[in-house]
């Protein structure tokens, strides 16, 4: 019998989302309706106190940076940060307001029911983290992955993520998937841009990657295992929400997708 992730179950009437300023409940609220003004570093929950949900990213080995401070880390923990202030405030998921970087081969890892990755067209991962990420997906973890662009890139990432899952096809999410409609109702993949882009107006690509792609690989089951956020940044748009130049439409929808994804994980 493999082992089973332990995370919290979250019911549909749980996922309530709040209106922000003013009693107002006509609109969606936007990130900076609350990120006017974000501390580099906000106060975070004691480390012992207990939390339904953590949000943890991957720590990955990579190029000659190792598992420490490489591509793994980008945006990190500034995005994470304020990405968790959204979470917090736009769900009723009871979050650990902290960054949490563990690494794939830390057993740890089975804690988690989600998990997030970046930079992935860098990642170069040891045997241990093959077993421990595949063992992660295996035991019900879901896997988030974000900000690589363009085909070199997209090479390098499909053939990781085979060593993990040998056989499972890689394949576009129709936007009828659940992972679209937990939460927001999200009927076009937007491009989001890196935030020197975005402040300039664009153009949103970089390298060769001029569409943005949502992709997965699903279990023997049909479960949604692995979404791939492909030739967009959904980091930026979490980190940078708050900056006034930042195009409010691609932080608005990183948030969207990015808390789709976390409740789709929870609930599945």
């Amino acid at each position: 019998m493999r082992p089973a992730i332990r995370a919290a179950v979250i019911g549909p009437a749980a996922v309530v989302l709040l209106a922000i300023g003013g009693g107002q409940t006509d609109r969606t609220p936007s990130p900076r309706d609350f990120l006017d003004e974000v501390p580099l570093r906000p106060g975070l929950d004691a480390p012992d106190e207990h939390h339904e949900f953590t949000f943890a990213r991957a720590a990955y080995s990579g190029s000659s940076w190792g598992w420490g401070w490489g591509s793994w880390s980008t945006d990190y923990p500034k995005a994470d940060r304020q990405f968790l202030i959204g979470v917090k405030r736009l769900t009723r998921i009871d979050a650990y307001a902290g960054e949490h970087a563990v690494r794939l081969d830390d057993p740890e890892l089975l804690h988690y029911p989600f998990l997030y990755a970046v930079e992935v067209g860098r990642m170069g991962l040891t045997e241990e983290e093959v077993l421990g990420l595949r063992r992660y997906l295996a035991a019900g973890g879901f896997l988030l992955v974000d900000d690589f662009w363009g085909s070199w890139e997209w090479s390098v990432f499909e053939a990781e993520i085979h060593r993990v899952l040998p056989g499972r096809p890689i394949v576009d999410l129709p936007l009828d998937h659940p992972v679209f409609h937990t939460v927001y109702n999200i009927d076009e993949v937007l491009q989001v841009p890196n935030v020197r882009n975005g402040m300039m107006g664009g153009p949103y690509w970089e390298r060769d990657g001029y569409t943005p792609f949502c992709r997965g690989i699903f279990d023997e089951d049909g479960r949604l295992v692995v979404m791939i956020n492909w030739n967009s940044d959904l980091g930026d748009a979490w980190e940078w929400a708050e900056n006034p130049y930042y195009p409010l439409d691609r932080s608005t929808f990183a948030y969207q997708l990015g808390i789709n994804a976390i409740v789709f994980a929870m609930t599945h």
